[in-house]
C-alpha cells in the first residue's frame, strides 16, 4: 500500500475512534476541563501522533495526517448538516435542568452536574435562586444556558473562557 494513503487511512481511523471516545463520555467533558482533562488529551494527541503516521516522520508524511484530518472533519460535519440520523447518532441533545423554578433531579444526576455547578452557571447569568429560573438548558456544547422570570434581567448564554483549575475565588 501507498505509504501516504495509509497515512491518510490511520489519520481517519483515529479522527473516527475520538467520535466515538467523545460521544461515550460526555459532552460535559468537552466544557469543564479540569487539569486531569487538559493532560489526558496532551497525552491522547501524542498517543494517536504515531498511530496517524507510524515511522514517516516527514514534513509530507505530518502534512498529509493533517490534510486527511480536516478533510474527514469537513465531510464529516457536511454529513450531519444533512443526516439526521447521524447528527442524532454523534451529538447529544439539550437536557432541561430547571423549569420554572423546578430542578430536574434525575437529568442533573444522570449529567453529573453538581449543585456549585449550576449555581456558577446561574450567577454567570445573574440568577440568584433556582425559583427565579424559568429555564435551565444543558446545550449540547456542553454549556448551561439560563432564561430566567424578570424581564428585566438581560438573557445570556455564556460559555466559560477561563477553566476552573485556574483559580477558585472561594479560597
Amino acid at each position: 500500500m501507498n505509504p501516504y494513503l495509509d497515512i491518510a487511512l490511520r489519520s481517519i481511523a483515529v479522527y473516527l475512534f475520538m467520535i466515538i471516545a467523545l460521544r461515550i463520555f460526555g459532552k460535559k467533558q468537552l466544557s469543564q476541563l479540569n487539569t486531569a482533562d487538559v493532560i489526558l488529551i496532551l497525552l491522547i494527541s501524542n498517543s494517536v501522533q504515531n498511530a496517524m503516521v507510524g515511522n514517516n516522520t516527514s514534513l509530507f508524511g505530518g502534512m498529509i495526517a493533517a490534510f486527511a484530518l480536516f478533510a474527514i472533519n469537513f465531510i464529516f460535519k457536511k454529513t450531519m448538516l444533512k443526516s439526521r440520523f447521524i447528527k442524532n447518532l454523534v451529538q447529544d441533545t439539550p437536557e432541561i435542568l430547571i423549569h420554572n423554578g423546578r430542578l430536574e433531579f434525575q437529568t442533573i444526576a444522570k449529567l453529573g452536574i453538581t449543585n456549585d455547578e449550576l449555581l456558577e452557571a446561574m450567577r454567570e447569568h445573574g440568577v440568584e435562586h433556582y425559583k427565579d429560573v424559568k429555564l435551565a438548558m444543558f446545550e449540547i456544547d456542553g454549556s448551561i444556558s439560563i432564561i430566567s422570570g424578570d424581564k428585566n434581567l438581560k438573557q445570556t448564554h455564556h460559555k466559560r473562557k477561563i477553566h476552573k483549575t485556574l483559580g477558585n475565588l472561594n479560597n
